[in-house]
């Protein structure tokens, strides 16, 4: 996605909250400063084909889970607020999470089973940044979606390609796996899952 600053007035999570409108446009708090996401219509696309997926794989197996693209994710950091581009939550644990019920917002890694972020420009923000505060908070699973290759070679390796990259908690620390064009997914939260970079990338047009 593409972000503009829409303050630089650094502000607290739960101001931000308080700010945050009840329709329109998405929008993260990213050390303090409110930034608006301007998501391009291929990331549209691939994130409404995860969501069918995940749900329909979620409904197949009867999990208590529920696909979302409108929940934020209160770090552990202070001045910061995510918006993944897709949350797969836990209906089991969401009424012990202080955020929910007032605001549909999760605070606890056990809130959620699984969250996406599907890379633009701003690449960086989701191969370190997001990685450190979905690990500390305790996702089980994070996925980023690379289907331009925009990321740093330290990440995607060379030369650049499309890529999946998922990040699996063990013992408190994520293991990652890279995944690019021909290979299928592997996930811990989803075993029984079949998807590929290359459908997800049929899925962008």
């Amino acid at each position: 996605m593409v972000g503009q600053l829409i303050t630089q007035l650094p502000i607290s999570f739960d101001e931000f909250l308080a700010w945050y409108p009840a329709e329109g446009s998405r929008y993260e708090l990213i050390r303090g400063e409110i930034v608006e996401a301007y998501p391009i219509g291929a990331h549209e696309l691939i994130a409404a084909y995860l969501c069918e997926e995940l749900a329909l794989e979620s409904r197949r197996l009867k999990l208590p889970y529920v696909v979302s693209r409108n929940t934020l994710v209160k770090p552990l950091r202070a001045y910061q607020g995510a918006l993944p581009d897709v949350i797969v939550l836990d209906k089991q644990t969401l009424a012990d999470d202080p955020y929910w019920s007032r605001s549909s917002t999760i605070s606890k890694g056990a809130s959620a089973r699984l969250v996406i972020e599907i890379v633009s420009t701003n690449w960086q923000d989701d191969y370190a940044y997001k990685v450190a505060d979905y690990e500390q908070l305790g996702i089980p699973e994070y996925w980023i979606i690379d289907y331009q290759g925009l990321g740093g070679v330290r990440y995607i390796g060379s030369p650049k390609q499309p890529t999946i990259t998922v990040y699996t908690l063990v013992e408190e620390e994520y293991q990652g796996s890279l995944y690019r064009l021909g290979d299928t997914l592997r996930s811990t939260q989803f075993p029984e899952l079949v998807l590929t970079l290359d459908q997800i990338i049929t899925a962008s047009h």
